[in-house]
């Protein structure tokens, strides 16, 4: 009966462990290959969408690329920004420039964590502006706007919870069988 138990507990560990590496859609090795932009020392500045009205973050013209490919990868993966709109055949997938694609990205992540002006750094790649960069059907969001990437955030919370519930249940589970 123990042996029954430990085999399923270790089952349910598995399909927890892969159902979270599969929910972010992050692998350890992307994870080990994402370039984090290098920190300045500026101070946070508070959240300045409330103080001065809406505004975005978008990626400085003229820096290195390098630099800004960096930080647009470090966006889109560890810092968890949603880029699904710039994968190919995205609402913001053209033009299909490293500019327009970080601009994106550094706006994502920006009004995911506060519209301050630390979360508008990525290194010194990217700046706050008051004229919004959307274009056509791709809509560049703001802190109060419920869009796609805001449905998709959603959803990733969700996988979350389930996650948790799988793991409350092994334990559940362990402290019943023991």
């Amino acid at each position: 009966m123990k042996k029954n138990a430990w085999l399923l507990l270790c089952l349910l560990f598995m399909e927890c462990y892969l159902d979270k590496a599969m929910g972010r859609g992050i692998t350890t090795q992307e994870k080990e290959d994402a370039a984090m932009p290098v920190a300045t020392m500026s101070p946070p500045e508070g959240n300045t969408t409330f103080i001065d009205g809406t505004t975005w973050c978008v990626a400085l013209g003229g820096v290195s690329q390098v630099d800004l490919q960096n930080a647009l990868d470090w966006a889109c993966g560890l810092g968890m920004a949603d880029c699904a709109a710039i994968q190919q055949g995205g609402a913001c997938y053209e033009p299909d420039t490293l500019l327009s694609h970080a601009s994106f990205a550094f706006n994502s992540y920006y009004q995911s964590n506060g519209n301050s002006d630390i979360a508008c750094n990525f290194g010194g790649t990217a700046t706050i502006t008051k004229h919004n960069p959307s274009y056509g059907k791709c809509v560049f969001r703001t802190s109060g706007s419920l869009d796609s990437s805001t449905a998709a955030s959603m959803g990733k919370h969700r996988q979350s919870l389930i996650w948790w519930e799988k793991i409350g249940t092994i334990l559940w589970l362990s402290y019943i069988w023991m």
